[in-house]
């Protein structure tokens, strides 16, 4: 059986516009569906083997479909996946600040939607796979992916500096800053903000905020449930050492640190935002590879030479 999962920071002059890059590896294992869950992230999937199998997308309305390589825009509903055994490719976890720089459009133009990475890409995407299963290993996928994804990049591609204060203030916050806040931050009206906003990150900051709150609730929920707390956040978030639920006050704690009413909104959040409630949710994912593809960009390690940290 083969299970494993790298993590990898992008070279220097890409991390402006990638947290990082995930490759996974899995064979012989059960087969098994796993939730794509909503992020702060784009999603870029270059698989190595077997297409990737989307059974439900964020939008309910597109059929399924098999993807050699996937792109995906932010979204507020979950997407289904599913294997049968099988899977190994390098996730992408792309910036919607940098959507522009390396996707040539803004993140607004992939909101809601899962396409064929060749649409934008063209035959890069092709060529990406190609250089990648050519490759020896981890660190020299990785090392491809950087060089192709800078010479393809378009640096000078700017983002309004407003909405770059925007998302930049929203992350900061944990997704706890208000529209109203925002705008009065950047000097645009309410409307404008919410219109370019829109344009450049796919979601309204609104809902921006939605997300990022609940996928810092979630990732919280991981990182404590898997005794990574010490190792992770200790010292920078001074949170307690687990939230899992079935520890005393453990979700509700989780809850209040995150910027919910109680722990009931975090659970009727859960719920319209992964399709599921917090236990399940981790019950079924906490042994997938994909489930903690794209961390928060806190939580990227390296080692001095290449940044690749194997879990």
């Amino acid at each position: 059986m083969i299970d494993e999962a790298v993590q990898c920071l992008p070279a220097p002059a890409l991390r402006p516009y990638i947290a990082g890059y995930c490759g996974y590896r899995q064979d012989g294992v059960p087969p098994t569906r796993h939730r794509g869950m909503p992020s702060p992230f784009l999603t870029l999937i270059f698989t190595l083997d077997d297409p990737l199998t989307v059974e439900v997308h964020p939008d309910p309305r597109q059929p399924p479909g098999r993807y050699d390589a996937l792109l995906g825009g932010l979204h507020t509903t979950s997407a289904l996946i599913t294997h049968g055994g099988r899977q190994s490719g390098i996730q992408v976890a792309l910036s919607p600040l940098g959507a522009r720089a390396l996707l040539h459009l803004p993140a607004g133009e992939l909101a809601n939607a899962d396409i064929p990475a060749d649409a934008v890409l063209g035959r890069l995407a092709d060529e990406v796979r190609a250089r990648l299963r050519d490759a020896p290993d981890w660190r020299q996928r990785f090392a491809v992916l950087d060089r192709i994804l800078w010479r393809y990049a378009r640096p000078e591609s700017a983002v309004p500096p407003q909405v770059v204060r925007a998302w930049d203030l929203l992350l900061r916050s944990g997704g706890a800053l208000s529209a109203s806040a925002l705008a009065k931050d950047v000097g645009w009206s309410g409307r404008h903000l919410a219109g370019r906003f829109h344009t450049e990150i796919g979601l309204s900051p609104k809902a921006a905020a939605r997300v990022i709150r609940f996928d810092r609730a979630r990732r919280l929920l991981v990182v404590r449930a898997c005794g990574r707390g010490r190792d992770v956040l200790d010292g920078r978030d001074g949170l307690p050492d687990t939230y899992a639920p079935g520890t005393p006050n453990g979700l509700a704690d989780l809850a209040a640190d995150c910027g919910y009413f109680d722990q009931a909104h975090l659970a009727r959040e859960f719920r319209s935002l992964a399709g599921c409630a917090p236990s399940r949710w981790l019950a079924e994912e906490f042994r997938n590879v994909q489930a903690f593809a794209a961390p928060s960009a806190a939580e990227w390690t390296s080692d001095e030479d290449s940044g690749a940290v194997q879990h």
